[in-house]
């Protein structure tokens, strides 16, 4: 497995364990996660871009890893994936540039 792919598998594992200490409030979150990823004005690809792009500007690489694979899932491609990745640099500048290291190694880690 790769970094990425293993940073997948910390958030299960993260999850797994809230799931016996917090559960009212690991399912509550689950429960709004859903609602705010169903389709509605924007499909799922087009929440997953925004979510990339949230996640560079948010310096959480976890949240690239997720992400990125849920955007390349969803049907989005490669220059869909790092253009939604550059308006986190346009609005966040430098800091957010460097966080583009983890979404091409995400991109290159999920698409192979």
């Amino acid at each position: 497995m790769g970094p990425y792919k293993d940073k997948l598998e910390d958030i299960k594992k993260l999850i797994g364990r809230l799931q016996n200490e917090a559960p009212q409030q690991i399912t509550a979150f689950h429960a709004f996660m859903e609602a705010v990823e169903k389709p509605g004005a924007m499909d799922r690809r087009a929440k997953e871009l925004v979510n990339v792009a949230l996640a560079v500007a948010a310096q959480c690489e976890w949240c690239i890893a997720l992400h990125v694979k849920g955007a390349l899932d969803a049907g989005a491609d490669r220059a869909e994936v790092i253009d939604a990745a550059m308006q986190a640099v346009l609005m966040h500048g430098g800091p957010a540039l460097m966080y583009m290291t983890p979404v091409e190694e995400a991109l290159d880690e999920f698409s192979s």
